[in-house]
């Protein structure tokens, strides 16, 4: 199991978010890419960056604060937050991210969704986020009538081979992932799943490789690794089945 620490952007500093509440945030660090390079030298294989103003916006906010990151690290970055048309995601890319997340954007699958996915192929990672296993949107901030399987379905329809699975409900709380919800995904989907929320200690990493077969096969890590509740290099050895709990 692989696993992608996380840095979430709002005003081009590093936060984080509890279920998605702007009203909740924590600012961890005024220089992103700084954080990004301690999460390199740990180890990490790739860097989850979210831009959560241009979640809200829809487009993306914080291009400057993504493009030093890209510059700090030689580990590949992906990017989320308000790409919503082909032109954003060519931006984005020629700018150095390797992989565009998409999310609010493909709910009603827009023709350009699968010419993105025809064209940039594997780099084309989709989020959904659920809250009770319902799509949400916009940032968290509005819950949809499309179930988070459904929504899936759609997705892999059009091409996409790969889905970022966020259960609201756990995200930033340090509570554990949602197991269930995971491991159906995975089973009923198909979809290569990283799992998203709730990671809070070196046990939860275990749990989670125990839904490899189902599809699960990375993890990412966020407020667990800002408030020392997990060590990035212990949980990257545990990704990889080299240490144990207890």
């Amino acid at each position: 199991m692989i696993i992608f620490p996380a840095i979430d952007i709002i005003n081009g500093q590093c936060v984080r978010l509890t279920q998605g509440d702007y009203e909740q945030k924590t600012i961890y660090h005024e220089q992103p890419a700084a954080v990004a390079k301690e999460f390199a030298a740990a180890g990490a294989e790739l860097l989850h960056v979210v831009d959560l103003d241009g979640a809200k916006a829809g487009r993306p906010q914080n291009l400057a604060a993504v493009k030093a990151i890209v510059d700090a690290v030689d580990i590949p970055v992906e990017l989320g937050g308000g790409l919503r048309s082909l032109d954003t995601v060519n931006e984005i890319l020629e700018l150095g991210v390797e992989r565009a997340i998409l999310g609010s954007a493909v709910l009603q699958s827009p023709p350009w969704l699968a010419a993105a996915v025809e064209r940039w192929g594997a780099r084309i990672v989709v989020g959904i986020d659920a809250r009770d296993g319902m799509a949400a949107v916009s940032g968290w901030q509005e819950t949809t009538a499309v179930s988070a399987l459904e929504l899936a379905l759609k997705m892999k329809a059009v091409g996409v081979a790969e889905i970022i699975y966020t259960d609201i409900a756990t995200d930033g709380m340090l509570q554990g992932p949602n197991l269930e919800q995971l491991r159906s995904m995975g089973r009923e989907s198909g979809l290569k799943i990283v799992a998203s929320g709730g990671v809070s200690s070196i046990a939860d990493i275990v749990a989670l490789r125990a839904l490899e077969t189902d599809g699960v096969y990375a993890a990412i890590i966020g407020r667990a690794l800002y408030t020392g509740h997990v060590n990035l290099k212990e949980a990257i050895q545990a990704g990889r089945g080299e240490s144990h709990v207890g």
